[in-house]
């Protein structure tokens, strides 16, 4: 018989000592959960995020330490309707500069600011203490600005600004996350009682994806002390490690169920899931690694930081699944089962569920050379808007308008055009040049009036500031177009390539970089199809390698490969078809930007090419375990995906269902995620599974497997290399 697969005997110890497996499982859990918090968090820093020109200017004024500088805040007043009257608004701002005087958390109060058109007054407000948390002490000034309010009722008085704006994103955006994290739980437990119909069934595989996302933050946090974290890392273990933890645990505990209704003892059981899925959990999990390792290559931190904490999840998830999941289900043996949902418990176990499938695969097995051709055109004519993609950073405009602050904020820049969008101008020179370097700056803000592509210059003057050590000094030019509008860019490009190096090529010694808003998005767009490629191509090339070495088949793993591209084109196609028109804002509440999120198509790639790999590893095993006991390919095929359809299915509706609630998030880059993901994973689990990978495989029937000589498995695991018997009809059997 040979030696058993390690799989196999990790669940036998596992099933045969399940008190020492699950008190192994549980200390492992809580010593990385506990290490993490006692080492705590490496950030990355503004060099590590740095990426092209934007990232350097970036860098330059990190190093100025202009972020020390205070925080400064407004109170902006306007007119309910019609003109503003001059004397109401400027007995306003006197009133507002008496109160907040006296408010807790402003240091000083500026002089009011009257707009160009005279249709707005700004009081600017310094605000005292740490900067970087001032968006957490502004409810003093809100109440003073209040009261200011509540004397004016015939002016619109408000406060706008970093701190404002900042502390009512974060109240908006925690509601958002909080209510998708209280909905994600319940939705996937109810979905999951509806597949098992048994409460401690649904339960086991949430909460070993539970454990295993707060194993992986742990380690993730010891891991950021070699690759610097972001503060998107824990959102995405706890989205990866949801999706694929229950993924392992689902194909594991069906399969159980599934030998045990056999007849099989529960050990024996056991070993037999072990033995299959077990192996199709380490084959899928190392795909996905393989996927997530992909990012590395895109040298950027956010990417790295990403794949550090996608992997740790995925790696723990596995580990679970083959150790405490084997000792568990061997424990509460039939107590798995209970209590039951009557009504569900037998309608998950009725069996004709197969008879559906096959009636739903009769196509693909009918006609497997029509069906492959129509399935495939109609993916790739999803596919083809792809072709027409394009990258934008969301700018201040695509923020939710649900929240006064914001409102505000648009008022701000109709009356004040530079509080806009801007450029940040950054030059580096000695300190003895910084008169010339500010010098050169002013002609260069004054070369830009009269160009429609620059906003007019306030009649304070340029916006200069210069660092304590006057070696950074930073130019803010201000365009009075929205940051991801074309003819924000092209101001973009007329600063780096024209403006600014004609006003700085005569200072000697000084460095300049243009960054900004539009800059990043510019520069980060160029870096994702830059490096897309490159990460494409590691992902494809390990994928396929692993592909080929599990089946021991050339052609399953190419298959593979293709079905997987296929399957990230349709959903690209999808995501520009619904984000890129207009169309569906109605639908699905949300304002086009006419591009995709700058960061999504790299991230969505390996996270679906890794997730599609559970799908078909386990589909493909299936198929191969009938083709193993001599079953012609076509039954093979008709006994695989039967077999598993249910499984997958399952699988499918719990990612689809959590990837869903992303969607219902107010910003713009969540909401495309979450269509993203969940419209793949649909299309991945539906007509890729069930139309394009039989009909494909039918048709190639004993060439699946074809192998050099080297590759070819011997013993009991060797698939036949050309059909045992004639292939016999499927159609209109049951």
């Amino acid at each position: 018989m040979g030696k058993r697969p390690i799989t196999v005997r990790v669940a036998r110890w596992s099933a045969e000592h399940p008190w020492r497996a699950i008190a192994l499982w549980v200390a492992f859990v809580a010593v990385c959960f506990m290490a993490g918090n006692a080492a705590g968090t490496k950030e990355a820093t503004a060099e590590d995020s740095a990426i092209g020109e934007a990232g350097r200017a970036y860098v330059m004024i990190d190093r100025g330490k202009f972020n020390e500088a205070p925080a400064e805040d407004n109170v902006l007043i306007t007119a309910r309707s019609g003109a503003l009257d001059k004397a109401a608004a400027d007995a306003a701002a006197a009133d507002a500069a008496a109160a907040l005087r006296t408010t807790t958390g402003v240091s000083a109060v500026g002089e009011p600011i009257p707009a160009r058109d005279g249709s707005a007054l700004l009081v600017p407000i310094t605000m005292s203490g740490d900067p970087d948390t001032a968006s957490d002490r502004v409810e003093p000034l809100h109440t003073a600005v209040a009261s200011v309010q509540d004397k004016h009722p015939e002016l619109r008085v408000e406060s706008v600004g970093g701190p404002t704006i900042g502390k009512a994103l974060d109240d908006t955006l925690g509601k958002d996350f909080q209510r998708a994290e209280l909905l994600s739980l319940p939705v996937t437990l109810a979905i999951l009682i509806l597949v098992f119909g048994a409460l401690i069934a649904a339960g086991v595989p949430v909460l070993l994806a539970l454990m295993s996302v707060a194993a992986a933050m742990g380690l993730s946090t010891l891991a950021s002390h070699l690759i610097p974290s972001t503060d998107t890392t824990n959102s995405v273990i706890l989205l990866i490690g949801m999706a694929v933890g229950i993924d392992y645990s689902l194909f594991y505990v069906r399969r159980e169920r599934e030998e045990r209704a056999k007849g099989r003892g529960h050990v024996d059981a056991v070993e037999i899931a072990a033995e299959t899925s077990g192996h199709a959990v380490v084959v899928s999990g190392t795909a996905v690694i393989i996927a997530m390792a992909g990012l590395f290559l895109a040298r950027d931190a956010v990417f790295s930081s990403l794949a550090v904490g996608s992997i740790l999840v995925v790696a723990v998830a596995v580990i679970g699944s083959l150790t405490v999941l084997p000792a568990l289900l061997a424990k509460l043996g039939r107590w798995v089962d209970r209590p039951r949902v009557p009504f569900l418990w037998r309608l998950t176990n009725r069996s004709s569920e197969g008879r559906v499938w096959r009636r739903i695969l009769s196509p693909a097995l009918r006609w497997p050379a029509a069906t492959l051709l129509v399935s495939v055109l109609a993916l790739l004519a999803l596919a083809a808007p792809a072709l027409g993609m394009k990258l934008k950073f969301p700018g201040t405009e695509d923020l939710p308008r649900t929240t006064p602050a914001m409102q505000a904020y648009d008022r701000l820049t109709a009356a004040y055009p530079s509080n806009g969008t801007t450029h940040d101008v950054v030059v580096s020179a000695p300190a003895s040049a910084a008169a010339d370097v500010k010098a050169a700056l002013t002609r260069l803000s004054e070369s830009t009036q009269g160009n429609k592509l620059f906003a007019p210059i306030e009649e304070t003057g340029p916006d200069i500031k210069v660092s304590a050590d006057k070696t950074i000094t930073v130019l803010d030019v201000a365009t009075p177009y929205a940051s991801r509008s074309d003819e924000a860019a092209d101001s973009l490009h007329e600063l780096r390539e024209t403006l600014v190096p004609a006003a700085l090529s005569g200072i000697p010694g000084a460095t300049y970089a243009v960054g900004g808003g539009v800059a990043e998005s510019e520069d980060y767009a160029a870096h994702v199809w830059r490096t897309l490629p490159l990460v494409a191509g590691f992902v494809l090339v390990l994928t396929f390698l692993v592909m080929a070495w599990t089946f021991r088949s050339v052609v399953v793993a190419l298959t593979s490969i293709a079905l997987n591209l296929l399957s990230a084109g349709a959903a690209y196609g999808l995501l520009v078809l619904v984000f890129q028109g207009d169309w569906a804002e109605g639908l699905l509440g949300f304002t086009s930007m006419g591009a995709i999120v700058t960061w999504l198509p790299l991230f969505l790639f390996v996270v679906l090419f890794g997730l599609s790999m559970d799908y078909h590893v386990f589909v493909v095993s299936r198929i191969r375990e009938a083709v193993q006991r001599g079953v012609p390919t076509r039954e093979a095929v008709a006994e695989g995906i039967t077999g598993s359809a249910g499984t997958v299915s399952s699988a499918a509706i719990v990612m689809v269902a959590v990837f869903s609630i992303f969607a219902t998030l107010s910003t713009i880059d969540m909401k495309q995620l979450g269509i993203g993901l969940a419209a793949a994973i649909l299309l991945d689990a539906t007509i890729i599974r069930a139309v394009v990978l039989p009909s494909l495989m039918t048709l190639l029937g004993a060439k699946n497997w074809w192998a050099p000589r080297f590759m070819r498995p011997r013993g009991r695991h060797a698939a036949p290399v050309s059909p045992a018997a004639p292939t016999p009809e499927l159609v209109g059997r049951h």
